[in-house]
Parts: C-alpha cells; sequence; structure tokens
C-alpha cells in the first residue's frame, strides 16, 4: 500500500482548524493532514521553527495569511523537506511602514480588554468579497475563532506580524512546486501581491479565486479545493 503525504496547514491570525474545514473533508481520504496553530510564540522565525520539530522529514505545506508567512519562514529555513508550498492570501513582505502603529493601538486596546470590539469593527468586516459580507454563519466563525484564541493570542500573533522579516529570499530560493493562489477581492493582500509571489518562485501556478475575500479557504471552498488537488497532483521529481 503507498503511504499517504502529509499535509500540513497553518491557519492565519485569529483562525483555528475550523478555517480549513473544507478542505480536511476534501482531502483527509487522500492525505494525512494535520492544522498546527501558530500561536504560542512571538516571532515568525520562532514559530517555524516549531513547525519543523513537530513535522516529519518532508510533507507537503499550506497556510493563508499569517499562516502562509510562516509557511515561507519554513521553506527558507528548510526547502528540502517541503515537498510542495502553497501560499493562500499572504504577503511576503514586512509589516508596511507605519503599521506598526494601528497594530500597537491595537494591542493596547485588546489588554484593556477590548478584544471583541477590535475584531468585530477593524478586522472581520474587511475579510471577506462583498458577496459574502452578509454571511451571518461565516461572519460569527470567523469572530467565534479569534475569541476561542483570546487575547493573549492576538497580541503574541500581532508581535509576531509587526516585527516579521521580509521573506524574498526564501521564495526565490525555493525550488518545490508552489501553489500561489487569493481571492480576488483580498483586499488586505491583494492579487498584485501574489503575482509578485508566483514570479519569485521557480515552480508556481497562480490561481485567483472569484467569489472571494481574504478567507478564500471558506469563502469559495470548492474552487480553492479544486487547485488544491491539482498542486498536490502534480508528481514529485524523481530522486537524484
Amino acid at each position: 500500500m503507498t503511504k499517504r503525504e502529509k499535509l500540513i496547514l497553518l491557519p492565519g491570525m485569529l483562525c483555528d482548524a475550523r478555517l480549513f474545514g473544507p478542505q480536511i473533508d476534501a482531502l483527509s481520504g487522500t492525505h494525512d493532514i494535520e492544522v498546527m496553530g501558530i500561536d504560542s510564540a512571538e516571532s515568525i522565525n520562532a514559530l517555524a521553527d516549531q513547525v519543523l520539530a513537530r513535522a516529519p522529514e518532508r510533507f507537503n505545506l499550506a497556510g493563508l495569511s499569517m499562516g502562509g508567512i510562516v509557511a515561507m519562514a519554513i521553506a527558507g529555513k528548510a526547502p528540502e523537506r517541503v515537498l510542495r508550498l502553497a501560499l493562500f492570501d499572504t504577503n511576503h513582505h514586512a509589516d508596511a511602514p507605519g503599521r506598526d502603529q494601528i497594530r500597537n493601538r491595537q494591542i493596547e486596546a485588546v489588554r484593556d480588554g477590548r478584544m471583541r470590539q477590535v475584531v468585530v469593527d477593524e478586522m472581520k468586516p474587511v475579510y471577506l468579497a462583498q458577496i459574502n459580507q452578509s454571511d451571518q454563519a461565516l461572519l460569527d466563525l470567523l469572530i467565534d475563532m479569534a475569541m476561542d484564541l483570546g487575547p493573549e493570542v492576538f497580541i503574541r500573533q500581532s508581535v509576531a506580524l509587526r516585527d516579521r522579516p521580509d521573506q524574498t529570499a526564501a521564495l526565490k530560493a525555493y525550488r518545490g512546486h508552489a501553489l500561489v493562489l487569493c481571492g480576488a477581492e483580498d483586499n488586505l493582500c491583494p492579487v498584485e501581491r501574489h503575482r509578485e509571489m508566483a514570479a519569485l518562485l521557480d515552480h508556481s501556478v497562480l490561481r485567483i479565486i472569484e467569489n472571494a475575500g481574504h478567507i478564500s479557504t471558506l469563502e469559495n471552498a470548492a474552487a480553492v479545493n479544486a487547485a488544491l488537488r491539482q498542486w498536490l497532483d502534480t508528481p514529485l521529481p524523481e530522486p537524484a
């Protein structure tokens, strides 16, 4: 019997395994899937090291948003271990100038007990495509994931994103097959940013998902699942 390949999924900021519910349902029959949290350190490099310490020797890796940033760091640290790399709705650059002021203000608000207000008023409303902004079940799920993770995770992840390094070199150095995917209406990590990432990777496929914003895995799960299957079905190179 052929051994099933491992697929590690890394969720975005204030998200958990529920972010990848449709993908787990669609792919668990053919792949050994594990969602690893990225919420227990205050730096992208430390989070990457934690995933590598838990991961098998070789594995497929996909991450959304902050999870994609950690995935890029992993590919930079141990490219030989990453069979295939998938980056969803993410950003390879360091935090934008002036963004630290917004993050620091949000951190202080969360320390002051106003996490739900920050999540509801400043974050979740800009995540979704126009067609999905009235999907109350989806909005409730996003808020539930954030509140279940709680203020300490919010602060750690905010610091990690605020202080993150640029991942351009990691993308240039990765030689495996890569899927770069984003929602057509992603206002946080726009399509053009994903074109840049795809151009940096030697062997990449770019997929733009219609009727989706920053949470493409839930907004248009069928299209994301199809792209993932094609990515996972891409043959690996023969060993030298």
